[in-house]
Parts: structure tokens; C-alpha cells; sequence
């Protein structure tokens, strides 16, 4: 495999300004909280979503959504751990939080940020600095791996066994060998920021500060340069079982197909859910279909097959307001879709039968 470019993204015309309000914004439930949305995860059948003011709250269908209190400032990264919800924020603090508005402070940095965090199971891990720190269950002190930089994005693998690490100059890879955390440099010059691994565990790719994606095949450390792209890549998601990687940093979700043996090299994207001159800011999964929902800069939603000769679903209009959360819960019964000026919309999937699949 050679290094340099697998494509430049395909252009396309721009179609429509905005997106009307939708009926599932009508049925559903619209919360102004006044601090922006930094996150949102499923935990358990919840959704748990994280605000710029150090808050978090729990919505859950039939229950009143609840507020938390968890940090002094920002909360800057999240990820679910079975039941509970980790964080981390710029006060230092790494917490593990329980439905109930239980906290547990697993860590405190003082004046340092916890800038990543990541779990799988039996291990979780957060990073502040260079330094990324796991803890496990049969051991409390967390170990430390050090880096020369600033870390920009931690992701375990699907078994657990490997944490990425992205960094100025690359990522690592460090493999939990039972007795020590062994690592291998993946180089590529600038900084490497959020990082995953593909669920077949072949490939690493990681979201550059540039507008572009970077990745590896991790067997022989080939490279895969994905770039093209007019806007920095915020977000990315697998989808599917094939499956590809949906991004956003486009006027629509870019999804690199990652099958075969070189996965995307030499070939094109699937390009779905155009939003016209807007650009996509938030990708996320539905769940068990070959579908991604696309959030964009001017607040509107689409879910879209990985099919480009089909229309995307409108699942909410334009609001001037940038979408910066996604998620469904494990039911897949709700969604939930928050934004950078603190608006929440809460509601059913589907109208009817909440078990009613839309493919």
C-alpha cells in the first residue's frame, strides 16, 4: 500500500437554503438549557448529554430529564461506561456519574484539563496532557503511558485490548499484553486528534487539524490519506456492516467504505444526506441499519441510507444553531439532538409503534 490521497471528495451542486420544522419536532419535547451542548451518549436506555456550563443530564422516556452539577467549568469529553457516564473537564476532574446524580471523582489534575476520555470493558481511561492514564478493575492505580505531546484523542478497540492514543506526529497504539502496556508508533506528520478503531479491529483512523482524516492498516502500518475536505472533520462514526466510516466536514456525510483488503484505498466515498451550502458538523449510527444521521452548521438533521441514489429523511428543519450532539437510545425508541446555543430536542423516533424501522 502507498502512502498519499485515496480521493478528493466529489462536488455537487448545492440544492435548497434550509430545511421547514418537521413533524417529529412538533411531537417532540424542545428544551432551551442556555449553555451549549458539548456532548451526548446513550447510557443503559438514557441518553446522558453534557453542557459548556459543567453540567449533565439524564433524559429517559416516561421520566423527567434530570440536572447535574458535575463540573466547575466546560465538560470537555464523555463516553459511557455499562451503566454509568465518565467525564472529564477543564477543572481536572474525571468522573464516573450514575443515573441517580451519583458522582465518584476517579481523578483530580488541579489545574490541568482532562482533555479525552474513553472506557470499554472493565478498563476506562482519560488523558490530561501527554499523559494517558487506565485504570482497570483488578488494579485501582491507574497506569500511566506517556507521550511527548498533548494527547487529542483516545479510543480502546472493540475487545479492549489496544488503546489509541492521538498525538502531534502520529498516534500509538498500545496493546495490554497482560503484564505491561506494549506500544507501536503510527507516524504522520501534524496533529492527530480524536482517534477509532474499525470494529474489525484492521484499522486505525484518526481526525487531523487539517481538514482531513488520516489512517492505517495496522498490520503492516500502511497509510491511507483521506482529504478533500472544506471544513475540519468534528465528528465520525461506523456504519454498517460492511462497515464505513460516515464523517462530517462536507455538505453531506462523507462514509469511506472499509471492506476488503485495502478498505478504502483507490476508491470513492458514499456521499449522502446533502444539506445544501451547509456543512455537516455532527455524524452519528442508527443502530443496526445501513443509515447515518447528518447534523449541520445551520441546525437541521437528516438520516440518510448508504445509498446515493435514495432521498434523505428530514428529521428536523434549520435553526441557525449548529448541531453538535447526536444520539439514539439503545432501544432505539428516542432521539436525541442538542446544539451550540443549548437547545435540546428530546423525542419519539418514529410517530406510532416506536419499534417501527423507517428502511
Amino acid at each position: 500500500m502507498q502512502d498519499g490521497v485515496i480521493s478528493d471528495l466529489p462536488r455537487r451542486q448545492p440544492r435548497r437554503q434550509g430545511f421547514d420544522e418537521t413533524e417529529l419536532e412538533r411531537r417532540g419535547m424542545r428544551l432551551d438549557t442556555g449553555a451549549p451542548v458539548t456532548g451526548a451518549v446513550a447510557v443503559g436506555d438514557s441518553i446522558a448529554v453534557s453542557f459548556g456550563d459543567g453540567t449533565v443530564r439524564f433524559f429517559c422516556s416516561g421520566i423527567g430529564h434530570a440536572v447535574i452539577q458535575a463540573h466547575r467549568g466546560v465538560v470537555l469529553c464523555m463516553s459511557a461506561d455499562q451503566q454509568h457516564l465518565l467525564t472529564g473537564g477543564d477543572d481536572g476532574r474525571f468522573l464516573r456519574i450514575a443515573q441517580d446524580g451519583k458522582i465518584e471523582e476517579i481523578a483530580n489534575f488541579g489545574t490541568k484539563w482532562v482533555d479525552c476520555v474513553a472506557a470499554s470493558e472493565g478498563l476506562h481511561a482519560c488523558s490530561s496532557g501527554g499523559i494517558a492514564y487506565v485504570w482497570s478493575k483488578s488494579q485501582p492505580k491507574p497506569k500511566l503511558l506517556e507521550h511527548t505531546s498533548t494527547i487529542g484523542g483516545l479510543a480502546f478497540d472493540v475487545r479492549g485490548n489496544r488503546l489509541a492514543v492521538g498525538h502531534y506526529g502520529g498516534a500509538t497504539v498500545w496493546e495490554n499484553t497482560g503484564r505491561r502496556w506494549k506500544s507501536s508508533k503510527l507516524v504522520w506528520k501534524g496533529f492527530h486528534g480524536a482517534v477509532t478503531f474499525s470494529p474489525d479491529g484492521k484499522y486505525l483512523v484518526s481526525a487531523m487539524q487539517e481538514n482531513a482524516l488520516h489512517g492505517w492498516r495496522l498490520r503492516d502500518k500502511g497509510d491511507l490519506a483521506m482529504s478533500g475536505y472544506p471544513s475540519k472533520i468534528k465528528s465520525f462514526a461506523w456504519v454498517g456492516d460492511t462497515p464505513h466510516l460516515a464523517t462530517s466536514g462536507a455538505d453531506e456525510a462523507i462514509c469511506w467504505p472499509f471492506d476488503g483488503k485495502d478498505g478504502p484505498m483507490g476508491r470513492s466515498p458514499v456521499c449522502v444526506g446533502h444539506g445544501g451550502k451547509q456543512t455537516a458538523t455532527f455524524v452519528h449510527a442508527l443502530p443496526g441499519e445501513n443509515a447515518v444521521f447528518a447534523g449541520f452548521r445551520d441546525g437541521a438533521v437528516l438520516l440518510a441510507e448508504l445509498d446515493e441514489s435514495k432521498d434523505a429523511i428530514v428529521l428536523k428543519g434549520s435553526t441557525g444553531a449548529e448541531v453538535t450532539a447526536i444520539a439514539v437510545t439503545a432501544s432505539l425508541s428516542h432521539v436525541l439532538i442538542g446544539d451550540a446555543k443549548g437547545h435540546i430536542l428530546w423525542a419519539t423516533l418514529w410517530a406510532g409503534e416506536t419499534n417501527v424501522k423507517p428502511f
